[in-house]
């Protein structure tokens, strides 16, 4: 089941006669009332009369509906429609008005028994949908401003939904999608020949630090180290306390001045904004690594990887134990297991990126944390980040040996996208447990076909992921021919 929130209006009576009409199509098939607000008394005294000449009489409807005395009254509507999954499924006109109202109860704009609410209407079309036409003027002659009304809309329909066994089923937003770039950005980058955003590119590299690091100063070290300009923003009531930061990528510049064009790390997603960053990081007590990344040799890095994966099987023991008593111990370990799944995306793929980096990405938003909701590390989750930091001062792997070592990670950490899938689940936050199991799928399949994954150390230059379509990225340096990518190019 979809639910649409439609523009807002203040003629109510203009709304019910386009309802009542043959619609812009003539979609509008016997439109009659199914349902309306608490003591609103007989539903055939409220539907609309016909005259003799064929019209029909809604003066009656409007003047119940409206609040005597208040001019230009909010008009809210909105429409509930079955997806085409479930249109072989045909309710009464009881069973539509029932679920109207629930979902109007659910989102909280007509709570049950709340006697001063709002007066409102259920209008059927057809046996697939429904609409809903409220005035926003309570009993009590306030006004009900139905604030983020799409977002408990949307709730509300998907517990009725599932209430009622739809199949289609549109899940509520959780608020830990990326931000999307706009259509200046992604113009841009379609007239340079990129194929993707500087957004997306910066997002990519941020997150490749912050899978590296442990603190504010060594993630900033790590920026800069892989050529990203840092802007640090100070307090203002505290001078030298660094309150947050932008990032800019050399050579992209605004088309006026010639300014670098900084993105902020809450522009670039929710949770890469300095306080989440430090709460994610927390304070770990000292790992004796070193600070910046030295020089290692095959075995280091095989035993590395294999010290990464039995960390990672602890995690997901710990998760499978603590998800009931604990969520905040597991949601710290997903984030962790995150960090070290990005940075073994590194070590294998760098920064042109391939299907590890891909599952990464969808990986990073089954773990992240909801809008404003606090996390704490845990013992379990620091131990996981200093794997993650190890990984990634580890370097690029070099041969069959360490590439396979990461490979057997990788099947660990598909193990915690599992386990993050059913934790998801039980906490009602399905896009994050689809995303979780796309990302364990994701991460199987590139172990499956791991040989074109099994490269020579070399340098080449970084590949974007197609974000934006419609247009190769343009090279800047010869690049060494890939295994699964003709010419060296994605």
């Amino acid at each position: 089941m979809i639910c649409r929130i439609h523009k807002r209006g203040t003629r109510v009576g203009g709304l019910l006669r386009y309802l009542f009409g043959p619609g812009r199509f003539e979609e509008h098939d016997r439109p009659r009332l199914v349902a309306a607000w608490d003591g609103s008394g007989d539903l055939a005294d409220l539907e609309p009369s016909v005259t003799d000449g064929g019209a029909r009489d809604f003066r009656h409807l409007v003047a119940m509906l409206e609040r005597p005395g208040v001019a230009a009254q909010p008009v809210w509507h909105a429409s509930m429609r079955l997806a085409p999954d479930d249109r072989g499924r045909v309710f009464s006109d009881q069973a539509w008005g029932h679920m109207a109202r629930e979902m109007l109860a659910g989102a909280g704009l007509a709570p049950h028994g709340d006697t001063e609410g709002i007066r409102w209407v259920v209008v059927r079309h057809n046996d697939d949908h429904v609409h809903i036409v409220a005035a926003l003027v309570r009993e009590d002659g306030r006004i009900e401003w139905a604030r983020n009304d799409y977002r408990r809309c949307v709730a509300a329909t998907f517990d009725v939904a599932r209430r009622f066994g739809l199949q289609r089923r549109v899940a509520p937003a959780d608020r830990t999608a990326a931000r999307r770039p706009g259509p200046r950005e992604t113009s841009k980058a379609r007239r340079l020949g990129q194929s993707e955003t500087t957004r997306d590119r910066l997002r990519r590299r941020v997150r490749s630090a912050v899978a590296g690091a442990t603190s504010q100063d060594e993630f900033f070290d790590q920026l800069r180290a892989a050529g990203v300009m840092v802007k640090l923003r100070e307090s203002t009531r505290q001078p030298g306390e660094i309150t947050g930061y932008a990032v800019a990528l050399p050579g992209v510049h605004t088309a006026a001045d010639g300014q670098p064009i900084y993105f902020s790390g809450g522009r670039l997603a929710a949770d890469l904004t300095l306080p989440k960053l430090r709460q994610r990081w927390g304070t770990p007590p000292p790992t004796g690594l070193p600070r910046h990344r030295v020089r290692v040799g095959r075995a280091e890095r095989v035993r590395a990887m294999r010290e990464a994966g039995a960390t990672a099987r602890a995690a997901t023991a710990e998760m499978r134990r603590t998800a009931q008593s604990d969520p905040g111990a597991a949601q710290a370990a997903a984030e962790a297991a995150a960090d070290t799944l990005r940075a073994v995306a590194f070590a294998v793929e760098g920064h042109r990126g391939g299907p590890l980096t891909d599952a990464a990405e969808v990986f990073d938003r089954a773990a992240r944390s909801r809008y404003r909701e606090d996390g704490r590390a845990t013992t379990r989750s620091y131990r996981m980040r200093a794997m993650s930091r190890l990984v990634s001062l580890m370097g690029r792997t070099s041969g069959n040996d360490d590439t396979l070592a990461a490979l057997r990670l990788v099947l660990d950490l598909a193990a915690v996208g599992d386990t993050l899938a059913r934790l998801r689940d039980a906490q009602q936050r399905l896009h994050q447990a689809q995303a979780a199991r796309r990302a364990a799928a994701a991460l199987r399949a590139a172990v499956t076909t791991a040989g074109p994954l099994v490269t020579p150390a070399s340098t080449a230059a970084a590949t974007a992921l197609p974000t934006v379509g419609g247009g190769p990225a343009a090279p800047t340096a010869r690049r060494t021919p890939h295994p699964s990518r003709p010419g060296g190019s994605r």
